[in-house]
């Protein structure tokens, strides 16, 4: 037979003045520990909070919320709304708004210049001015990213990075791929079916990407990979290639790489613009080459059923976006622990299960509690 104190925390309400009596404090006491107010020596808070868990106490998020007129704000520092990738990890803040919206949790978004490292400063001033209860950023850049995180950590404003996780970042958690495991895994890939001596292109189709750290590590990550392999002698080039929207420049750039490296075997272009690539040359320069591209957006899944691109590593853009905004109100609103470090798995998509990952979606809760 349960006892009287188990029959309760199931069946009656525990009040605030009910666990004051018990734990033998004020009401007020209480109330500073269950919204953590401070003011209470950490001895009385950590018995009161004994009280709480025995007698099977459990905070109405909403209604304290709601009696409080409390918002909750999060800023989001991120990337084009109209690049495909970026795009999703916008419709992955979205979701987690209308879930979240409940407890007055809003977003302030700001959309950055992927190739400008002085606008991404001018927006960290702007959202640091509207003073956020958290912050959502995705550090493209290492050296400005890293000041923004400091600035941050001495603000006390909890951030969640996504995208590009930075070394020893003192940030609440960071939710993305790991990207020097992104690079074995392409090299991995590229490697299948490589004759005893070859040549492989890394293509960075990037504004910056000697500041992006995220790119970086794929190529260590690449580059290591293929140090290993006995048997073989395989060159690794690398090519940044800022201006990837000018097709009739990239083309020009790629024949006279492959002119100078006719044995070349395979590419793995670093993010989602491996279809530029494609969209630049002709399919008889392409025919004999391994693709292995990054991201499930629509023109690469296109080039992907098309057999113009032979692999994609899909690292969940929309996810990330969604969890990112998710532990910020785990962290700020549920008090729950978020764990630091939060990789997601990183698939290997060819064309006969990409209809899995396209048609099947990902389904995400609408109200979270």
């Amino acid at each position: 037979m349960p006892s009287i104190d188990a029959t309760r925390s199931k069946h009656v309400r525990v009040r605030i003045k009910d666990i004051a009596e018990k734990a033998g404090v004020s009401t007020g006491t209480v109330d500073r520990v269950i919204h953590n107010r401070g003011n209470v020596a950490p001895k009385v808070k950590e018995h009161v909070e004994k009280v709480m868990m025995e007698m099977g106490y459990k905070r109405n998020i909403i209604a304290s919320t709601l009696a409080y007129n409390k918002t909750h704000r999060i800023a989001a520092l991120i990337f084009e709304q109209e690049d495909p990738y970026w795009k999703q990890i916008h419709q992955g803040v979205d979701r987690a708004l209308e879930a979240t919206q409940h407890y007055g949790v809003t977003v302030d978004t700001f959309f950055c210049d992927q190739g400008s490292p002085a606008m991404f400063q001018n927006l960290v001033e702007e959202v640091l001015d509207s003073r956020p209860d958290g912050v959502l950023v995705a550090p493209l850049f290492l050296k400005e990213g890293r000041d923004f995180l400091q600035k941050c950590h001495r603000l006390s404003i909890p951030v969640a990075i996504i995208n590009t996780q930075v070394p020893k970042a003192r940030a609440l958690c960071y939710i993305g791929q790991d990207s020097y495991q992104s690079g074995v895994i392409a090299a991995r890939l590229l490697n299948f079916g490589m004759k005893k001596r070859a040549t492989v292109l890394l293509l960075n189709l990037d504004p910056g990407p000697t500041n992006a750290q995220h790119l970086v590590d794929k190529e260590r990550g690449f580059r290591d990979y293929f140090k290993e392999i006995d048997g073989k002698s395989i060159r690794v080039l690398s090519e940044n290639f800022e201006r990837y929207h000018d097709l009739k420049a990239l083309r020009l750039r790629f024949l006279q790489i492959l002119e100078e490296h006719p044995d070349l075997a395979g590419i793995f272009v670093t993010n989602s613009r491996a279809y530029l690539l494609l969209k630049a040359l002709e399919h008889q320069y392409i025919d004999d080459l391994v693709i292995v591209g990054f991201d499930l957006v629509d023109p690469n899944i296109r080039n992907l059923k098309s057999n113009r691109i032979n692999f994609i590593i899909n690292q969940n853009p929309m996810l990330q976006g969604y969890l990112g905004v998710i532990n910020l109100v785990n962290h700020l609103i549920l008090r729950q622990e978020v764990a630091q470090i939060q990789y997601l798995p990183l698939d290997i998509v060819v064309r006969e299960n990409c209809d899995y990952y396209t048609r099947t979606s990902v389904t995400y809760p609408t109200v979270i509690y």
